[in-house]
């Protein structure tokens, strides 16, 4: 019987195992302050990026809710997408702000400027878009909104680890940026999440964040310590961080590979509406829109395929309800995702395109 292609599967090899069992034989497991493979994974991942300052966390959940405990959101409006993982949404009322969802492009599935636009107030605090499957959102546009509504931009970066906006890296533009390093992402990990800062008041950020993610521990020296705030027990175990530091030196060859499965996908398979291709995208999955959603996807796990439904919208769900989103509404659906992930061989690939044309 032929074995089932996973919609995700982390790439690891022997350099995986033997820093897991370095950091299991060191019995030095964890530390709050961040420091040893921590530090040394915040510095690589800062220098890949082209970040002023880097900041890791356990989750990606953990780098929105932080982000957004720097801008003082509490009874002021986030813009955000509600096609999106709900801890985009969640981290809103973590910080006590008020959610605020704009439409999406038809074309892209990221945030819709011309939406943002509409959906901008005197509350408006942050705008906070998510580069859908890798895709990035238009910065360019949004930075500039953003300023003329004196807000902030932060950007979810879950899927867009080693994904570019006019040929720079996500997570040295605009202000905030977080990101996930979850099992099925790009860049996997058991569990991690990464701030990444850009404003000018990056240093005294950083400090803020570092305090945060540990308790709100402050001006530690030896037992002692001071807590001047709330924090969150928040900080990455040297575990997770043993595997981002392997899993850093592969992640252009597999964001390469996980383009080259887009760029047949999206020359072979015989639909019109589909992910756009372009080299600045990371490919976290690769979406299609389909009729007959329910019938197709369950043909295709029959013959052995994984699909995805990337997302139920947030706005659909009972604690966000209240607004109407045309184009969200539509396209989630119609939405498939599918496989992109670096472990598929060629003969996958193909099997994949036959069967997505075959079953249209």
């Amino acid at each position: 019987m032929k074995q089932k292609i996973k919609l995700f599967d982390p790439h690891i090899t022997n350099n995986e195992c033997k820093a897991i069992l370095s950091v299991l034989k060191s019995k030095y497991w964890a530390s709050g302050d961040g420091s040893n493979l921590v530090a040394q994974f915040e510095k690589k991942f800062q220098n890949f990026i082209g970040a002023k300052s880097c900041v890791a966390v356990n989750s990606g959940t953990a780098a929105l809710h932080l982000a957004l405990s720097l801008e003082d959101i509490s009874d002021k409006e986030v813009i955000l997408p509600s096609l999106s993982f709900v801890s985009t949404a969640n981290a809103v009322l973590y910080n006590k702000g008020k959610v605020k969802f704009a439409d999406i492009d038809p074309d892209t599935l990221n945030i819709d400027p011309d939406s943002v636009k509409k959906n901008i107030s005197n509350n408006t605090k942050v705008i906070l878009p998510v580069h859908f499957g890798g895709l990035s959102a238009d910065l360019k546009k949004l930075e500039l909104l953003a300023q003329q509504s004196n807000s902030s931009l932060i950007d979810d970066a879950a899927h867009a680890t080693g994904s570019k906006f006019n040929g720079k890296k996500i997570g040295s533009i605009g202000d905030i940026s977080c990101f996930s390093f979850h099992p099925v992402k790009n860049l996997a990990m058991p569990t991690g999440g990464l701030i990444a800062l850009n404003n000018k008041n990056s240093n005294l950020s950083k400090k803020l964040l570092l305090a945060r993610r540990w308790c709100g521990i402050t001006q530690r020296k030896g037992t002692e310590y001071d807590v001047k705030e709330l924090g969150w027990n928040y900080y990455m175990n040297e575990f997770s961080a043993a595997i981002g530091i392997e899993q850093l030196t592969k992640l252009n060859k597999l964001n390469t590979k996980r383009f080259s499965v887009a760029k047949k996908f999206f020359e072979k398979i015989n639909l019109e509406r589909k992910m756009p291709l372009t080299p600045d995208c990371s490919y976290h999955f690769y979406w299609i829109l389909v009729k007959n959603r329910t019938k197709f996807r369950k043909k295709m796990n029959e013959i052995g395929i994984e699909t995805g439904i990337h997302y139920k919208p947030i706005h659909k769900m009972t604690l966000y309800q209240g607004q109407s989103l045309p184009v969200t509404e539509q396209i989630s659906k119609e939405i498939v995702t599918l496989p992109t992930h670096p472990n598929l061989s060629q003969n996958d690939v193909d099997f994949i395109i036959e069967s997505v044309n075959d079953l249209l």
